[in-house]
């Protein structure tokens, strides 16, 4: 009996994993920073509290919009794309066939093999033969934009939790440093997961994105400090 080797690529996570990652960094950093940024100013706690409440609410609604836009607008193109393809395929077959007969030779093989290998698939499946190998158009990286706007938006707003937990919890005095040390250690877990789940190095994943989100929260905090000063 023949044997199916299924394989299992990383790859197959990227479109998920691209908005998740995205959304929970920029959910601990945004608000981290926020935190940061105005109790360095010298906000009390409940200020800073509703600072980061409304930066959590905020930003994810605007990650779901964003994201949304952008994955539609990827969408309506592949929509258009296929279109166009459906209507060169009846309208003009043979030069369609031969195209894709072109594009298996620039990968190597013979004209003869190519062009019954784009005969064969062809009458197999002439639209989705030409979405695959002319667009570049798979499965596994269509555009799905409620996913994608789904995703972006609870990311942050997990990401978000932890910058909030921590101006709620906080001692008042110490809203800052408790702030920016559990932000700090959210995104050390949140990129090693991330570096893991694509299957990059851990610790240069983690080193990463901790030292973005260091950058952005004490220039915040300089900010906040700066301003809080002059008023």
């Amino acid at each position: 009996m023949r044997h199916i080797h299924w394989e299992f690529h990383r790859s197959d996570r990227m479109g998920w994993l691209r908005a998740a990652v995205l959304g929970a960094n920029d959910g601990t950093i945004s608000v981290a920073s926020l935190v940061v940024g105005v109790a360095a100013a010298g906000a009390t706690q409940s200020s800073v509290l509703l600072t980061a409440i409304a930066g959590l609410v905020a930003g994810a609604m605007s990650m779901a919009a964003g994201e949304y836009v952008s994955v539609q607008s990827q969408l309506d193109t592949e929509r258009a794309d296929i279109e166009r393809e459906r209507r060169e395929l009846e309208e003009e077959p043979e030069r369609e066939a031969a195209e894709l007969a072109a594009i298996y030779e620039e990968r190597g093989l013979d004209p003869e093999l190519a062009h019954q290998v784009a005969a064969q698939l062809t009458a197999q499946d002439a639209l989705g033969s030409h979405i695959r190998d002319e667009l570049g158009i798979t499965e596994t990286l269509r555009a799905r934009p409620i996913q994608a706007a789904l995703t972006s938006a609870f990311s942050f707003a997990l990401g978000a939790i932890v910058p909030v937990l921590a101006a709620a919890l906080s001692p008042p005095a110490r809203v800052a440093q408790i702030g920016s040390a559990t932000a700090l250690a959210s995104l050390v877990i949140l990129g090693g997961a991330a570096a893991y789940a694509g299957g990059a190095p851990i610790a240069r994943g983690a080193l990463r994105v901790a030292f973005w989100g260091a950058l952005a929260m004490a220039i915040t905090a300089a900010a906040g400090r700066l301003f809080g000063a002059a008023a």
